[in-house]
């Protein structure tokens, strides 16, 4: 996926979830950040970012903050829309016969549904932005949510579809995602009970620009 209109500015503060304050052009400006997770190792004061502007209608911000270079030097994309877009980029070229985003399984919205061959497919998209020594970490902050979508993908594997998790890890030179059972080990301990239940795990490593990021390869843990 491409990003237009992109510039790099400095990062000043994150006065809450949603917004930031960066220097752009020598002065001050609010900016969306496309991500509500806590990036407290990635967004650190006097970091360069690297902003969008949509030029949506009606905006409160002009500016979304997508991108971020750690203090190790590598570059990070933290918008959190962007492993689902990279996810269905992927998905349109490897053949299935149908491909239903957001689609309602029991009580969750499951991120894709496909179909192939009579196969029926589920898979939950989870964005990777926490990394530690080369090592990808989810979450950053604790989700219940996460733990419900893994709990829906082992009923959906015990119901015949073939289900899995995608990690799709928002950095390059990283391969490998746990759970951060430090911040929440009721997802390491769900995400061990999907795999002993046949829900595969896979990891999508990026190639990442300031105005892009794209899948390069999947392994599978």
């Amino acid at each position: 996926m491409k990003y237009t209109n992109t510039v790099k500015a400095r990062f000043i503060e994150r006065p809450n979830r949603f917004i930031a304050v960066v220097e752009l052009d020598s002065r001050r400006e609010t900016v969306h950040v496309k991500n509500t997770g806590r990036c407290r190792e990635l967004l650190v004061p006097g970091c360069e970012v690297w902003l969008t502007a949509p030029e949506t209608p009606g905006r409160k911000t002009k500016y979304d903050l997508i991108a971020v270079r750690k203090s190790t030097g590598a570059l990070f994309n933290i918008d959190s829309q962007a492993p689902n877009g990279v996810m269905r980029e992927w998905l349109d070229t490897r053949g299935f016969d149908l491909i239903v985003p957001e689609y309602r399984y029991g009580e969750s919205r499951i991120d894709f549904y496909m179909e192939r061959s009579g196969e029926k497919y589920l898979t939950e998209v989870k964005g990777c932005t926490l990394e530690n020594e080369g090592v990808g970490y989810f979450p950053d902050a604790p989700t219940e949510r996460g733990v419900k979508h893994i709990r829906e993908l082992i009923r959906a594997k015990a119901e015949g579809y073939n289900a899995a998790i995608a990690f799709v890890i928002q950095t390059e030179d990283v391969r490998e995602v746990r759970a951060n059972t430090a911040t929440h080990p009721e997802f390491g301990k769900a995400l061990d009970e999907a795999k002993e239940a046949g829900v595969r795990v896979l990891f999508f490593s990026c190639r990442v620009t300031p105005d892009s990021l794209a899948i390069n390869e999947m392994t599978e843990g």
